[in-house]
């Protein structure tokens, strides 16, 4: 069975380029979400077994959105993959649940081989 993924980002671009990215390598993208809100409600909907999730959306910032994810207790590992890549930033987010962090721009065998890490709890 396939690795289900929620790709969770405000550019459809990016949206696109990681989807492309995780189909090729032979993962199930079962949505895809542009803003924290409908996030969440996909989350908790589709029991992805993955999601990667941008740091700056139009309603939230990832960091909020993680504090969330963790409280439903989801079995969903969270890859963040944003343009912001200060340490502290990334420290945050590990501490809270996050299992790997990768800074935009980054080139797809980067983000497979997180993926891949992840979904076999290599991190």
């Amino acid at each position: 069975m396939k690795n289900r993924v929620l790709i969770v980002d405000d550019s459809i671009y990016m949206r696109l380029t990681i989807k492309t990215a995780l189909e090729k390598a032979g993962y199930e993208v079962v949505g895809e979400a542009a803003n924290g809100e409908s996030a969440i409600e996909m989350a908790l909907d589709l029991k992805p077994d993955l999601i990667t999730l941008d740091n700056v959306l139009p309603d939230m910032f990832g960091k909020e959105l993680l504090k969330i994810l963790t409280e439903e207790e989801l079995e969903t590992h969270i890859l963040m993959v944003s343009a912001v890549g200060q340490d502290s930033v990334v420290k945050e987010e590990l501490s809270l649940g996050a299992m790997d962090y990768i800074v935009k721009p980054f080139d797809e065998d980067q983000l497979i081989n997180a993926v891949n890490n992840i979904m076999h709890h290599e991190v």
